[in-house]
């Protein structure tokens, strides 16, 4: 049986994917584009709706990044809307582990699971920077093993509170006269980070945990997604990259006592369709210029040089000077913070292999969509990325807000459930069953210590 291919869409409010000059691009941030694209992925049988969260708006020497979308909605706040405005799609978003606290994060997300009927997904990311913590009473920043280290128990104790309910906690029963039983919800939890006891407030959810899905790329990232996630989102869309990363990670689970189908992974994607491949590759070539204007060239090339390169034409050469390492032209961005010289070497080599200018560089190495074609040849490209294991499927970031997805959704996907790869129709109601994970067990993992002194404390 060939493998079942797993969709995810994502409104994207970062980066340089949304083209938002685009005469047809309509609102980031109003609810009709979210739920325009959120029903529109639901009409392809995706499994789930994601959106990314950034707690600090990134500044470009000293400016506000204007590849950034301003004004995003709160990420959970707007996912309980789409729960109201689809039926059967997952939805998913990032919240910290940097600067939220387990209580209060897994109350929330409970209580998602719960108004979408068990379509609730986490994905547990770290703050690296002090820039970004700055907005918070806590401030600064955790070091690499200690922001991993808390995001591991960060997770365990929201694990621990979603436990603390059984399916049986609430028997409603108006004989007896109990609503719920006694030393239901009760908790105690002692470790590095956290310290905390008391009686969580939310009955389990449908689907015992929401879905947890990690996104980290260094070696601890991977083994944190080996033991812990359910989904993994990457980087890696070309496919012997993804091919090594597929390997190395669903490598890793047997130590953790899991199998490889404990864990989908799922890299980032675009797709651009036209009636002809030729017509497709004109309008990715379109789109990909688009995306990367000669000021954000300039601006890419400031992040990873650390400095105002501003007086640089960008249809001209790369800069002929070093790098300043301790310098961040670009604050609150992850992918230029460390190894910036090995970076400017590697750029500068490729540019001098390929002769190509700063602009054509950015795009080479940023740029650039991942499937480019006919319905039929963007069809036959993702099945085989799949099923040769370079993932078990993906998540599409659109160039357009709201329609981005439309002509996916409409020509490729009806030529996916031909081949018998993607489901004709929802077979369950909850994010797991679309993504074909097991259920967390009802075991009442309580603390017996924590009930016994709440039913103490009430006698």
């Amino acid at each position: 049986m060939p493998k079942q291919i797993h969709l995810a869409a994502q409104l994207p409010g970062i980066h340089n994917v949304t083209v938002w000059s685009d005469p047809r691009s309509g609102s980031q941030i109003a609810i009709g584009s979210f739920v325009h694209l959120a029903r529109t992925a639901e009409r392809g049988k995706f499994d789930f709706f994601f959106l990314a969260e950034g707690l600090r708006l990134r500044e470009h020497k000293g400016r506000v990044y204007e590849l950034d979308v301003a004004g995003r909605p709160d990420n959970l706040t707007m996912l309980s809307a789409l729960a109201a405005a689809t039926t059967r799609l997952g939805v998913a978003a990032t919240v910290n582990a940097t600067f939220n606290e387990p209580y209060e994060v897994a109350r929330r997300l409970a209580t998602l699971d719960h108004l979408s009927g068990g379509r609730a997904g986490w994905n547990v990311v770290t703050s690296f920077d002090a820039f970004t913590g700055e907005n918070f009473r806590r401030g600064g920043f955790l070091a690499e093993a200690d922001r991993y280290s808390r995001a591991a128990e960060f997770l365990a104790t929201a694990r621990e509170l979603w436990d603390s309910w059984h399916g049986a906690d609430v028997p409603a029963d108006p004989e007896s006269g109990r609503f719920v039983r006694p030393g239901a919800g009760a908790f105690a939890h002692h470790g590095g980070h956290f310290d905390i006891a008391g009686r969580f407030t939310t009955p389990r959810s449908p689907q015992g945990h929401p879905v947890v899905i990690q996104a980290g790329e260094s070696d601890a990232g991977r083994d944190f997604a080996a033991s812990d996630a359910e989904v993994v989102f990457s980087k890696y869309n070309r496919l012997e990259e993804a091919r090594a990363f597929y390997r190395d990670v669903k490598g890793r689970l047997a130590r953790y006592g899991r199998s490889p189908d404990d864990l989908r992974i799922m890299p980032t994607a675009t797709v651009v369709v036209a009636d002809t491949d030729a017509e497709a590759a004109a309008y990715a070539d379109e789109i990909t210029r688009a995306q990367v204007s000669p000021q954000t060239a300039i601006a890419h090339l400031e992040a990873v040089w650390g400095r105002d390169l501003s007086a640089y034409d960008p249809d001209g050469p790369l800069p002929d000077i070093d790098p300043e390492p301790e310098s961040l032209v670009l604050k609150g961005h992850s992918v230029f913070r460390t190894g910036r010289a090995e970076t400017a070497r590697r750029w500068r080599a490729l540019a001098r292999e390929r002769g190509l200018s700063i602009r054509e560089l950015v795009i080479e190495v940023h740029g650039g969509q991942t499937f480019v074609g006919s319905p039929h040849t963007v069809a036959d490209a993702i099945d085989h990325f799949v099923q040769t294991d370079g993932a078990d499927g993906f998540v599409f970031a659109t160039h357009l807000t709201p329609g981005g997805l439309d002509d996916f959704v409409d020509r490729v996907v009806p030529l996916l459930q031909e081949k018998g790869v993607h489901r004709p129709d929802y077979t369950g109601t909850t994010l797991r069953d679309h993504l074909g994970l097991r259920r967390p067990p009802d075991t009442g993992r309580t603390s017996r210590t924590a009930s016994a002194q709440w039913e103490g404390s009430a006698s």
